[in-house]
């Protein structure tokens, strides 16, 4: 494959014109224009190519990992009266992104993220791909575990649980459930962190026992550091609208309540309690069937450079990593690259593994079974790993029978020594903690199936992302690049249900902007 080149986008010309007087006629606009090269090998579709021009279409998405498919998806399908022509360009010959999914042996695996919370976008996405069949969904009641002194304790997952769980101890409830009504310090004058916030209204036992390996699991991240109100930010809005945590849980009960509620697609399936979801033949499915469904519009191992391709469109939505949207940027506004390049992406390995059932503990056993979601790790418990995912528990035909299928992230922000390390040294450090807590240890080596390290993995969202945020996309704006989108996973949230639901969001501002303008 040859050696392509980096990005570059061509100035539009002259910017934004709008009408002297109010109108309801659009403003007009002139497109932007892009050019771009083709790896070796690939040939350009001649159904949209004529003679090396391409004409002028109506988004090009940059970027084919879940966020800008489910983009393009979300326009084809919502918006295609004011979006029919769009382009989803891939720099790699593959489409997904960090979705990585391997079959091998009878085993099946997840290489970057494992499942997805089933909320209504994300089923309407599914379902819009034809992928409804192929659904499948964890057990809602499956436990999931902290470890903690030694042992591998159960976290509640209702409200009944709250009094009998021993994760906590009796008075950390109490302070839990005192600040949880608004008996606890006041808010302070500033952005505060994840451990600020939690401490301040939940206590340090809820913080240490319960949000630290979650933010661990979650971002791989440092609470210390994470912004409340970008990472959770819907948790911080209840202290903010109703002066505490279970005030503002009322409160947004009552605006529900109030609220019309729209009519559920009857499309959708109706999943039981607090699960998640894949599909039968892993995650891997999904960008794949999008893929299939938006057919030529998607061009692998396309980047826009000086090339042999030129097309202008009225939008153009970036979906790449804030990185390499910085470095692509830098030349039409500096102030919007600097803001995007500060993002912070840490090192996250997936190391996957398989044990014979009779490895596992005799106590970590129900009904002579694994099962459950899987286990996170405080980092004050000894323990490199960030957490273990029961895969094979979680999902069916995960793993051949008699065996034991654990994906194992290590790495994150408070780690970032893991790419000095081998794959070798990689799985000897996970089955050495898992061998403290899970795994008898006179158990045989496991068999390691596949060691993926991702160097800039998550973005992380620090104190200060969200005013980041904005100051890139106010300034793309003010150098007259209204019809530029900014998209993914650092702007959207990290977890891939956010992603699709992002994803609608940006396909809704790219429909919006483009009904308020004309184009010559």
């Amino acid at each position: 494959m040859a050696t392509l080149t980096d990005v570059s986008l061509l100035r539009p010309a002259p910017s934004l014109l709008p009408f002297s007087k109010p109108s309801p006629r659009p403003h007009i606009h002139r497109p932007l224009k892009l050019r771009c090269s083709i790896a070796e090998g690939r040939t350009r579709s001649p159904s949209t190519i004529d003679g090396g021009e391409l004409a002028t279409v109506d988004c090009v998405i940059v970027g084919g990992g879940i966020s800008g498919l489910c983009i393009a998806q979300a326009l084809a399908t919502k918006h295609r009266d004011v979006a029919s022509n769009v382009i989803v360009t891939e720099a790699k010959d593959r489409v997904g992104g960090n979705i990585t999914t391997v079959e091998r042996d009878g085993y099946l695996w997840e290489e970057g993220p494992n499942s997805f919370q089933p909320s209504d976008p994300m089923l309407t996405m599914v379902v819009d791909s034809g992928l409804k069949d192929d659904l499948v969904l964890g057990d809602p009641n499956a436990p999931r575990f902290v470890l903690w002194d030694g042992m591998l304790r159960p976290v509640p997952s209702k409200p009944t649980d709250l009094p009998f769980f021993d994760l906590m101890s009796i008075g950390g409830k109490l302070r839990a459930g005192f600040g949880a009504v608004g008996i606890r310090p006041p808010p302070p004058g500033h952005e505060e962190s994840v451990e600020e916030f939690v401490r301040r209204n939940l206590g340090d036992e809820v913080f240490e026992r319960l949000i630290e390996p979650f933010c661990s699991g979650v971002y791989a991240g440092d609470p210390s550091k994470l912004s409340m109100k970008a990472a959770f930010g819907k948790v911080w809005k209840l202290e903010q609208n109703g002066g505490s945590i279970i005030g503002g849980t009322f409160k947004a009960i009552q605006e529900k309540n109030k609220a019309l509620k729209p009519t559920r697609d009857p499309r959708l399936p109706k999943p039981k309690g607090q699960t998640v979801g894949s599909f039968r033949k892993g995650l891997s499915m999904l960008p794949e069937a999008i893929s299939t469904s938006l057919g030529s519009k998607v061009k692998l191992s396309w980047k826009l450079s000086k090339g042999v391709v030129s097309l202008q469109s009225k939008t153009v939505v970036m979906t790449i990593p804030s990185y390499i949207a910085s470095g692509l940027l830098n030349p039409l506004s500096p102030a919007a690259a600097n803001a995007l390049s500060k993002f912070c992406y840490p090192p996250v390995a997936a190391v996957t593994i398989s044990y014979p059932k009779e490895a596992i503990r005799t106590e970590c056993l129900i009904d002579g079974e694994l099962k459950g979601f899987g286990q996170l790790h405080p980092r004050s418990q000894g323990v490199e790993t960030l957490g273990t995912i029961y895969s094979s528990s979680l999902f069916p035909n995960r793993a051949p029978p008699g065996r034991v299928l654990l994906l194992n992230y290590i790495g994150g922000a408070t780690n970032p020594g893991i790419l000095s390390k081998t794959e070798g040294e990689l799985v000897e450090a996970v089955d050495h903690d898992l061998r403290k807590m899970l795994i008898n240890p006179t158990a045989k080596d496991p068999l390691a199936l596949g060691v993926r390290v991702w160097p800039q993995a998550i973005p992380q969202f620090l104190v200060g992302h969200l005013d980041l945020l904005e100051t890139a996309n106010s300034a793309l704006k003010d150098s007259g690049y209204d019809g530029l989108f900014l998209g993914g996973n650092y702007v959207s949230g990290v977890a891939l249900g956010r992603c699709v639901e992002g994803a609608y969001e940006v396909a809704a501002g790219v429909k919006d902007f483009l009904s308020q303008y004309a184009y010559i």
